[in-house]
């Protein structure tokens, strides 16, 4: 048994993140716990960079995917922006040391409040979503007696073929301004003051590993350039969006990102002179950590086993909200015949599981469990449903390791209360 994770290994049978057990982590630190590998994530990161070398790309992290300070620092350090969607993820990623002039701000229900923010910062562009949209932050704009840098977000009409909760580039979801209406749109921005048309952006969906989707959506993007250059309108920045897909089980593809660069290049250069943006979140940080849980206890019951953890859906929600398949591996392993059980967790409703009807190896209570590919819309997902604390956060660099959020005490509970 292999885990899927980047920067995590079996030696002698136990579960390591780069050159630490994680056995050691969970003795140190409790369980549940998420353990974050950097060497993963700059490897992403890398991976990403040299892939669309090329045509030098200015890499947005995803916010929204894990926006701890520690892991929104690593990224920084490496190059990359940020892609944010409210005006929390804007502060955090202002105070991980990100600059204004490398952040976009994404989202369909941006607030007056969070746009004039945004402006007062001087942020590289807002992600718009719709004519309403853009004529409010026209409004802002001229208010604050400043030029608002916008993308147009067009819906392609691209399926994806990925959970419909996630998919975004369908004429049937709630984002961006649809292709057929795009081009009055876009002259639309340039008749609204206050407003400095600035780019064109364009995200089709989550977890993607084929590259045949994102090829469609450039296409048909460049026809639309096409159309507006026609009518003299010219645009200096082209935003790809994200969706880059990792790998959540075993012989499952994660996007090749060198592949998909070299797929998109000869249709991109044709944008002649258009800036670049990619806003990769998952792909970064997915595969770098897992959610590590301890079990309580195992269960047998008429026609099931089921092997109660500690960590619930309060800690990672993606199973019971998508039924996303995430990899389970017993942290240390020993011998003996496998079986068929459910993994749960502590939490009173039936739909809070990690995994159902998986094959396990021997495990006893008291055993480690790692639930792998949890890096990614684990910890930024996580809630505090059934008075649960909010778990702790490790970063792992190579041999080392350091907290980068404590567990939540009680007291944190209520702090907010009046």
């Amino acid at each position: 048994m292999e885990p899927s994770g980047r920067g995590f290994h079996f030696r002698s049978g136990r579960l390591f993140c780069e050159r630490v057990p994680v056995a050691r982590l969970a003795a140190e630190y409790g369980t549940p716990c998420y353990v974050m590998s950097a060497g993963s994530i700059r490897g992403a990161v890398r991976e990403i960079a040299g892939g669309f070398a090329g045509l030098d790309p200015l890499i947005c992290y995803a916010v929204k995917a894990n926006s701890t300070m520690a892991i929104l620092r690593l990224v920084a350090n490496e190059g990359c922006g940020a892609e944010v969607v409210s005006g929390g993820e804007l502060y955090r990623a202002l105070k991980a040391g990100i600059a204004p002039s490398r952040i976009v701000f994404s989202g369909v229900g941006k607030t007056a409040v969070e746009m004039a923010g945004a402006l007062r910062r001087g942020i590289l562009a807002f992600n718009v979503e719709s004519l309403p949209e853009l004529r409010l932050i026209g409004s802002v704009a001229r208010r604050l007696g400043v030029r608002a840098p916008v993308m147009l977000r067009v819906n392609p009409h691209v399926d994806a073929h990925t959970h419909r909760y996630i998919t975004t580039g369908t004429a049937e979801n709630k984002f961006g301004v649809d292709l057929a209406h795009a081009e009055n749109a876009f002259v639309e921005a340039v008749r609204t003051r206050g407003v400095d048309l600035a780019g064109i952006h364009s995200h089709i969906g989550s977890q993607i590993t084929a590259i045949g989707p994102f090829v469609k959506s450039v296409i048909r993007i460049n026809a639309l350039l096409g159309r507006l250059s026609r009518r003299g309108i010219s645009l200096r920045i082209r935003n790809l969006g994200g969706g880059f897909g990792i790998s959540y089980r075993d012989g499952q593809p994660r996007l090749n990102a060198r592949s998909l660069a070299r797929a998109l290049e000869p249709h991109i250069r044709r944008g002649r002179g258009m800036r670049l943006i990619v806003e990769p979140g998952r792909y970064l940080v997915g595969e770098a950590g897992i959610l590590l849980t301890r079990v309580i206890r195992v269960k047998k019951g008429v026609r099931k086993t089921f092997v109660i953890a500690d960590a619930g859906m309060d800690n990672l929600i993606r199973p019971c909200l998508y039924r996303a398949h995430h990899e389970v591996v017993p942290c240390r392993l020993r011998r003996g015949e496998s079986r068929r059980v459910d993994i749960v967790g502590p939490v009173c409703e039936s739909a809070d599981f990690l995994a159902l009807d998986r094959i396990l190896p021997p495990v006893k209570a008291g055993d480690l469990l790692a639930v792998m590919g949890a890096g990614a819309y684990g910890s930024s997902m996580s809630s505090n449903y059934n008075g649960r604390r909010r778990a702790a956060e490790i970063l792992v660099d190579g041999s080392s390791s350091r907290l980068i959020r404590r567990r939540e005490k009680y007291a944190d509970l209520t702090r907010g209360e009046i």
